[in-house]
């Protein structure tokens, strides 16, 4: 249930996923020394190990916050926003600092890593960033050295990714809504080749109505059965078989997601299922 005006900051970015196993003695009410410890570490960072003084006013603003309304069921912690801004260098103390990196720590529905875990750990397993790489590398060290925890990239499969196009195409959507679409890498190539499919959005609502048996569950076969309606009606009309080429890709007006793991959510209704997905997969790495 989370509140649309305090969460659309979180729609139509790309992010970045990592899996992030479980924070060990990370305490809610430390956010602020958190934040304070986290500047100082990037400052240092950046001039090369010189020692930095906390608390000292330094080009980079950290903030560190808590997302309350953001989880799944009451045994998910609260979702942990981190947000980098360049200080402003005007004169005037009215002026707004620069934000440039954000990252933020969240479980939708992650009772099966948190259900396994000693009082002392956190589990916050997926990691969301938008932003420069290096500073998502100084994030993420700072993460791993002060609270015992290993962040990992998070890929997503092509299985994985029929999975999301079957499920996100079927949503119903109060507004018009743009085509689904497809991208397949073509393998063993000398010279890269990207095939791009689209599907008009009701074809394919229509499509998986026919497909799903059972309103609100899904099941392997009926992504499969999905899938194999999408091949055949191209294979027809252009004679490739896109069952040899490798998905890449998937874009619909729910959302997006590459396999490199850069996902983009469009649409406030679904966050928290597209939040559930990807946790999901971040446990499923950890495990």
């Amino acid at each position: 249930n989370a509140d649309p005006q305090k969460t659309a900051f979180l729609l139509r970015k790309a992010w970045t996923l990592y899996s992030v196993t479980p924070l060990y003695r990370f305490h809610r009410a430390r956010l602020r020394d958190y934040a304070r410890l986290l500047s100082a570490f990037i400052a240092a960072e950046k001039q090369k190990g010189l020692a930095v003084e906390v608390g000292v006013e330094l080009d980079i603003k950290v903030a560190v916050s808590s997302l309350a309304d953001l989880r799944g069921s009451e045994q998910d912690q609260a979702a942990v926003l981190v947000q980098l801004s360049l200080r402003s260098q005007a004169s005037s103390r009215n002026s707004e600092d620069k934000l440039v990196w954000l990252g933020w720590f969240c479980s939708v529905y992650g009772d099966d890593l948190s259900e396994n875990v000693p009082e002392d750990f956190t589990c916050l397993p997926l990691f969301l960033t938008h932003g420069a790489e290096s500073y998502t590398s100084m994030v993420g060290s700072w993460f791993q050295k002060t609270f015992d925890c290993c962040f990992r990239r998070l890929a997503i499969s092509p299985l994985n990714l029929s999975w999301m196009v079957a499920m996100w195409a079927g949503c119903k959507l109060d507004r018009a809504a743009s085509a689904v679409e497809l991208v397949f890498s073509v393998p063993h190539l000398s010279q890269p080749l990207d095939i791009s499919y689209a599907i008009h959005p009701e074809d394919a609502k229509a499509l998986w109505d026919t497909v799903q048996k059972t309103p609100g569950e899904i099941t392997q076969e009926e992504v499969d059965v999905f899938m194999d309606c999408l091949y055949s009606h191209f294979h027809r009309h252009f004679k490739i078989h896109l069952s040899a080429a490798k998905l890449v890709k998937v874009s619909t007006a729910v959302a997006s997601a590459h396999c490199d793991g850069i996902v983009k959510i469009l649409h406030s209704q679904y966050l928290p299922g597209v939040l559930m997905l990807l946790t999901e997969l971040a446990i499923s790495q950890i495990q």
